[in-house]
């Protein structure tokens, strides 16, 4: 029967650790692996996230996450308004197509009606 191993969790600074000594350079990765006990994969894994989250740490704009949600939060209201702006346009021209539809078609059978009537007299 196999047994099923655990997935190992890492703190935050653990993961700050390792990334950083692989972003140094100073050892290979597979060293440092040997040195901190972390498959090789999950150290390039954790220095790729360390280098693509630098940049916020210098980011000027200083929003919180509750102001990013806000913002995200507004721009949807934004696009709900302006489609239901546009479906009611939609339903207000789908209306006057239809009484122009039922005009026409009422007219059609009115003339057909009155060229029956006349041919019989």
């Amino acid at each position: 029967m196999a047994t099923i191993k655990n997935r190992k969790n890492y703190q935050a600074d653990f993961k700050a650790k390792v990334a950083l000594e692989a972003v140094k350079g100073r050892l290979t990765i597979n060293e440092i692996s040997k040195q901190f006990g972390v498959h090789p994969n999950q150290i390039s894994k954790w220095k790729k996230q360390f280098l693509e989250s630098l940049p916020q740490i210098f980011d000027n704009s200083k929003k919180s996450p509750a102001e990013h949600n806000d913002e995200l939060v507004n721009q949807l209201y934004q696009q709900i308004g302006q489609m239901k702006v546009e479906l009611d346009w939609l339903k207000k021209k789908i209306f006057l197509f239809q009484l122009k539809l039922s005009a026409l078609l009422l007219s059609q059978r009115m003339s057909r009606f009155q060229s029956f009537d006349n041919a019989n007299f």
